[in-house]
Parts: structure tokens; C-alpha cells; sequence
């Protein structure tokens, strides 16, 4: 298919999306951007978190990861749904008793400024850098399959998709997300359905007889119970919910969809409906890696990893096909940024910069803020992206991964704390503490081969850095003598 067609009708899904944005985005104020004034439908929520939680990571590397590791992504699925549940059942209850804007605005009332304050730095962190991998990826392959060969640099197809995506998300923020993100979800699953029915169809094989080759194939394999694997089945369901726990329920830009739903009911009702709808499309996703790896042998194509999908789809399905694929990865593209640009937003004013708590400061002032933050943060996608470009990993899903463990774990860490102990903490320490826990996770993953032998740590690191954050916060915090959950200890 022309290239030149292909970068059209990119232009024209963009045109959509500016369309409902600026529908959603009249007499929008502070209150539309940071929590859609309350006003979001919970079952829109759900489906529009679909896009935002696969992303085109989901879309590009767990379909080119199913030739290394089989199905064994699905153990990790099952930690996801415990993930959920305790999200439903702990975290939302106390999101909406608290009435939070910033979810970060907990660890001040529990812990003290300095334990918000670092949590909503660690979340800007973990954020900022897991949704710019997410991007590169996708914008790699755009790049690689149409806007090369239109001679277009790498730098200037970065820089059109982050102005595209400022447009939209610049004055609607979470009001206009909702609606975006449903349009994506939407987009995205027709690429995946409409690609899995090709290729099964170009194999000749139909659901039952392709999952006994599948098995012939070794590609259907699920459970690993070698103890010394990083892929050991419980090691990847307990990590799958705290995976879950920590960049779901302590996320800012997850949860700022989940609390802009009116009522704690519709907000747990959005969180079941995600999860059920969020494992029969990874179950999906897992299937069509394995038939691209059965047509890969049978065709001779030797891409593999992250270029599979797009090789194949390129190189050996019709032009219709080709076209949807294109929709479908561009709508796991911009859910990769537009709701981590709007959230990192939110987190930078309302928790760094404290604009809402400032009555001194007039709307209009408080607005002007948001907007040079937004800015600002575009940049900083614009700049990281190129990094990644420059790393060039061959798996971006690994890379996630490694990055979540360790940004995410301090948040894990201070969350876990304030929910199960009662102890007050000395807050001058918090920060150092909070760096503690990522520096020993480095320092026992660099000596692990001296320390374990031959177990190699994988996605428990999340865990374990939690673990340190929370055994620091222990050594620095006294008993509560008020038996006051925000009690802190100056």
C-alpha cells in the first residue's frame, strides 16, 4: 500500500480526534482537565482504559515475544486480575472517601508532605519514562514502514505526533481523554481481530486445529515451574498483581480516569469491566503472536521480536489489511501519551506546584500554569523519545518492565505502608529513604549470580523494592500514640 495513502489517512484519524476534542473541550476549566468534573461514565472509563493500559507495547511486543516465552505472559494476566480486584475492593474506597484530585494527596494526610511529595516525584519519573518507551515503540514502526520511505527524519515524525497530540489534550484534558480513548480501544481491537482472522485464514487452519499446532509447535506453552526461571508461574502471578497494584492503583493517570466517575459504584463496576474485557483481548493478543510465529516458519520471514507483526502485515497480507493494522497501531500510539501527558500534568501542579491549594491564585493564573506545564512536558516526551531511539532495544515490553520495578516499587512502598501499619514517620527522612530502596534493588541485581546462584531476578524486583521502601519507613517511623493514621513525626 502507498505510503502516501498510509500518512493520509494518519491525518485523518487525527482530524477525528481533534473533532471530539474540540466538542469535549468547550468551557472546559481546571476542574474538566484534571477530573472531567465528575461526569465520566463508568462503562466509557473501562472501555477507553482497555487502549491506555495494552498501548502499542501490548499491540507490537507481546504478539513478537510469544516465539521466546510461548503463552506464558498469561500467568502474569492472572496476577493482573487479583491486581484489579484489590484495587476495586482498597484502593477506589479510599480515593473517593478521601475526595481526591492528586491519589498522591493520601500520603500527605497519612504520611506527611515529604512522603506526597515523593510519591508524586516518583510517579512523574516512572510515568514519564514508561509512556515515552511506549511511544517510541510506535512511532518506530510508523517510521520504519511509511515515513522513511517518504524520506521524513525520525526527529520530525516525533516532533508532528507530539504537536498532534498537545492539540487535543490541551484545554479538555480528562474530559476529552474518556472520549478519545474509547475511539482508540475501538480502533486498536479492529486491527487485532481483523489480523488475527488473515493470518488464521492465510494458514488454513481454523480455531481448534490452529491451537493444536500451536502445541505441536511448542508456542502454546503457559506454566513454567522451573523455581530458578524468571518466568516461575508464582513468581509471575504475585508480580502480575503488584505489577497491577502499583501502575493501576497508585498511578495518577490511571486513577484519574477511575475518580472523574461520579459514584464509587460505577468507578469498582469500571474497574470489573476492564479486567474481564482486559484478559480476553491479552488472551487475543497471545493467539495472533502465535499464529505470526507459525506463518513466519512457513513463509521464511526471519524478523522477529518487535518487528514480527509489522513485517508480516507489511510484506505478506492484503492492502485492507495493511490499512487497519495502520489504525489499529495508531490508536495504541496516542493513548501511549495523551493521557501520561495530561496526568504528569495534573501531578506537577497540583502536587509540586500546588496551584489548587493556592486561594491567592486566580483561575485564570492557575490556567496559564497548567498550560506551560503541558508544554513543557511535551518537550520532555520530544527529548526522550530520541534516547530511546538512540537505545534502540530489540523487546520495548523487557524495558518497561525493568523501568516499572524500579519506579514504581517507592510508590508500593509508601502506599503499602500507610495502609497497613499505623506508625507515624519521622518526614525529613522520607526522601532518602525512598532512594534507598531502587539503590539496593541495583546493588542486589548487579551481585544476584554471587548472592542466588543460578535464580535470576525478574519482575519480583517491583516487589522487593517495595519491600526495602517499606522496612526503611519502618526504621524511621515511632508508634502512633493518638492512634491517628495521619500522624507524622516532624
Amino acid at each position: 500500500m502507498s505510503p502516501v495513502f498510509l500518512f493520509f489517512v494518519i491525518f485523518a484519524y487525527f482530524a477525528l480526534l481533534l473533532a471530539v476534542a474540540w466538542r469535549t473541550s468547550r468551557n472546559a476549566d481546571n476542574d474538566s482537565f484534571f477530573i472531567g468534573n465528575k461526569r465520566s461514565h463508568w462503562a466509557m472509563v473501562a472501555f477507553g482504559m482497555v487502549g491506555t493500559t495494552l498501548s502499542g507495547v501490548t499491540f507490537i511486543s507481546v504478539p513478537g515475544a510469544v516465539g521466546r516465552e510461548g503463552f506464558g505472559y498469561l500467568q502474569i494476566t492472572l496476577g493482573y486480575v487479583l491486581g484489579y480486584l484489590l484495587i476495586a475492593a482498597v484502593l477506589l474506597p479510599l480515593y473517593y472517601r478521601l475526595r481526591l484530585t492528586s491519589i498522591y494527596h493520601y500520603l500527605d494526610v497519612r504520611l506527611g508532605r515529604r512522603a506526597y511529595q515523593s510519591g508524586a516525584a516518583f510517579f512523574i519519573l516512572s510515568r514519564t519514562l514508561g509512556a515515552t518507551a511506549r511511544l517510541y515503540l510506535v512511532v518506530n514502526i510508523l517510521q520504519a514502514t511509511i515515513l522513511d520511505r517518504l524520506g521524513v527524519p525520525f526527529w520530525a515524525t516525533n516532533l508532528v505526533i507530539l504537536l498532534m497530540i498537545l492539540l487535543y489534550t490541551y484545554e479538555g484534558g480528562v474530559r476529552t481523554i474518556v472520549w478519545t480513548d474509547m475511539l482508540q480501544t475501538a480502533g486498536m481491537l479492529l486491527g487485532l481481530v481483523t489480523c488475527t482472522w488473515f493470518v488464521l485464514h492465510a494458514l488454513q487452519l481454523d480455531a481448534s486445529s490452529s491451537v493444536a499446532r500451536l502445541q505441536e509447535a511448542g508456542l502454546a506453552r503457559v506454566f513454567d515451574w522451573n523455581v530458578d526461571s524468571p518466568g516461575y508461574f508464582w513468581k509471575q502471578v504475585v508480580a502480575g498483581a503488584f505489577i497491577t497494584i502499583a501502575m493501576t492503583g497508585m498511578d495518577q493517570e490511571m486513577m484519574q480516569k477511575n475518580i472523574s466517575v461520579r459514584t464509587l459504584a460505577g468507578a469498582q463496576k469500571n474497574m470489573l469491566l476492564l479486567t474481564f474485557i482486559l484478559v480476553l483481548v491479552l488472551a487475543l493478543f497471545l493467539f495472533l503472536g502465535g499464529l505470526l510465529h507459525l506463518y513466519a516458519a512457513q513463509a521464511g520471514v526471519t524478523a522477529t521480536g518487535d518487528k514480527l507483526f509489522p513485517t508480516i502485515v507489511m510484506q505478506h497480507l492484503p492492502a485492507a489489511v495493511q490499512l487497519i493494522f495502520f489504525v489499529g497501531l495508531v490508536s495504541a500510539l496516542f493513548p501511549s501519551a495523551d493521557g501520561a501527558i495530561t496526568a504528569l500534568t495534573s501531578s506537577f501542579c497540583i502536587d509540586l506546584l500546588g496551584i489548587q491549594r493556592r486561594a491567592d491564585l486566580p483561575e485564570a493564573s492557575r490556567k496559564r500554569w497548567r498550560h506551560r506545564v503541558h508544554l513543557g512536558f511535551c518537550a520532555l516526551f520530544l527529548l526522550l523519545v530520541m534516547v530511546f531511539k538512540w537505545i534502540d532495544s530489540a523487546s520495548m515490553i523487557g524495558v518497561i518492565l525493568k523501568l516499572a520495578g524500579y519506579t514504581y516499587g517507592p510508590l508500593l512502598g509508601l502506599f503499602g505502608f500507610g495502609l497497613l501499619t499505623r506508625r507515624a514517620v519521622r518526614e525529613r527522612w522520607v526522601p532518602a529513604v525512598v532512594l534507598a530502596g531502587p539503590a539496593l534493588c541495583a546493588l542486589l541485581e548487579w551481585q544476584q549470580g554471587a548472592l542466588f546462584g543460578s535464580y535470576r531476578l525478574g519482575l519480583e524486583l517491583l516487589l522487593i523494592n517495595g519491600l526495602f521502601v517499606m522496612a526503611g519507613l519502618w526504621l524511621i517511623s515511632t508508634p502512633d500514640r493518638r492512634d491517628a493514621p495521619g500522624r507524622t513525626v516532624r
